[in-house]
């Protein structure tokens, strides 16, 4: 017994299920997870010394691989200075004005401390803003787990087969609308049905919490004209495609333009941290300009504007950062696209830019109904084959992969001929 079964032994004791967000738990995959000492670049270490290469990326964040020096040095020297004052400071303003200048449709931003509170606050205030109180999402697509999104999400809820959650009262969903990822149709449905009742649509532009499923063309634009016809606002959650994609998300890989955004940790560089912004007549309202009341004492905290600050700054030095990434995952997913085909392998790969996914189906996934049809079992075996070869993958299928600038042509070529020689074993 390694010390990662020690830890999570002594874990179930104090910490529900052991982990303190449950797709760490393995569960689906019916392994104890591994328990991570340190990281650097693209490569994850266990406490038994295990070397993996990393595609979880903390879930995202980071984009300049694990340790990134400018930014582990920015933390440094933020935390000699204090921890947390409770009160404003000089680098919050700068990250939000870098922010707003780079990004056309920010006009104001708002600092909070994770991608959950970032939309539970951008919903709040389109709600306020339009004086309506239902709100559109997608099967599938996870914006947290405020209790009014715990509707069809995926993520971990997917995961765990968990339709919903528990605890949650019925009041609290009874105003949020769900339509299909991908189908116009439906969305029209819901507004014919709800006029002038809708506040908001919220949709990841790019579906990361199903797997990957791309917007077919058209269909973010669809959604841009019909909540312009019909007086809702357009709230991209880029949580996971916010500066990830393109420094400004897929709103500028897409040319589509939301009203509000709101992002997460990839801000923080690795620190807990997430935002909302828009246009400046939608952020007027929040307090204490306007009537809807958002706080935090954390939000704006030194050392993650110091951390995610320096983490922007790198993101915008190379003209092309987001280019050669891209090649990078192109080098990677659209490798493992061509071994699918070539060993006649019933998966589907999806993927784009620095994100992917391995669907276990022959078919196409373009929807929650579609991600489902996945193959969980089959999944499994290929988690336990990777992370026992050294690859550290989400152990869900219905988690992207992810790629930063640190993982070399040796990383990709050594996890290509990994996935290779498990395709080979399978025929």
């Amino acid at each position: 017994m390694g010390r990662s079964e020690d830890l999570m032994a002594r874990a179930l004791e104090c910490i529900p299920g052991g982990v303190n967000s449950p797709v760490r738990a393995y569960g689906s995959v019916g392994m104890t997870p591994r328990f991570i000492a340190h990281a650097d670049g693209s490569h994850i270490y266990d406490v038994d010394g295990t070397d993996y290469i990393d595609y979880i990326l903390s879930w995202g964040p980071m984009i300049n691989g694990h340790n990134n020096q400018r930014v582990l040095n920015k933390v440094i020297e933020a935390c000699q200075k204090g921890m947390s004052y409770g009160a404003p400071t000089e680098i919050e303003v700068e990250m939000a004005e870098f922010m707003t200048s780079r990004i056309p449709h920010i006009d104001m931003v708002r600092m909070v401390n994770s991608g959950t509170e970032a939309v539970m606050s951008a919903i709040r205030t389109a709600r306020g803003f339009t004086g309506r109180e239902k709100i559109i999402k997608f099967s599938g697509c996870y914006h947290g787990h405020s209790d009014c999104l715990l509707v069809d999400a995926g993520s971990g809820l997917m995961t765990a087969g968990v339709p919903g959650s528990a605890g949650v009262p019925a009041g609290c969903t009874k105003d949020t609308l769900t339509a299909t990822y991908n189908d116009l149709d439906s969305v029209e449905s819901l507004f014919e049905a709800n006029k002038g009742e809708i506040a908001c649509l919220i949709v990841e532009p790019v579906a990361a919490n199903m797997g990957v499923v791309l917007p077919d063309p058209g269909f973010l634009q669809g959604l841009r004209e019909i909540c312009t016809r019909e007086g809702a606002l357009l709230i991209f959650d880029e949580v996971i495609t916010g500066f990830r994609l393109a420094f400004g998300g897929a709103a500028e890989l897409t040319g589509v333009t939301p009203d509000m955004v709101t992002y997460g940790k990839i801000i923080g560089g690795g620190m807990p941290v997430g935002a909302y912004g828009g246009r400046k007549e939608i952020m007027s309202m929040v307090a204490p300009l306007g009537p809807v009341y958002q706080a935090g004492t954390l939000s704006g905290n030194p050392v993650a504007m110091a951390a995610g600050l320096e983490q922007l700054k790198i993101l915008t030095e190379n003209p092309n950062f987001y280019t050669e990434l891209a090649a990078k995952g192109e080098k990677l997913y659209g490798t493992i696209d061509s071994l699918l085909k070539q060993y006649q392998v019933p998966c589907t790969m999806n993927h784009i830019g620095s994100l992917g996914c391995v669907f276990f189906t022959p078919d196409q996934v373009k929807n929650y109904e579609d991600a489902k049809k996945a193959d969980t079992a089959a999944f499994t075996k290929y988690f336990r084959y990777m992370l026992e070869h050294g690859v550290h993958l989400a152990p869900s299928q219905f988690e992207a992969m992810f790629l930063s600038v640190t993982h070399t042509d040796q990383d990709i070529d050594n996890t290509l001929n990994l996935v290779e020689d498990y395709l080979k074993g399978m025929k």
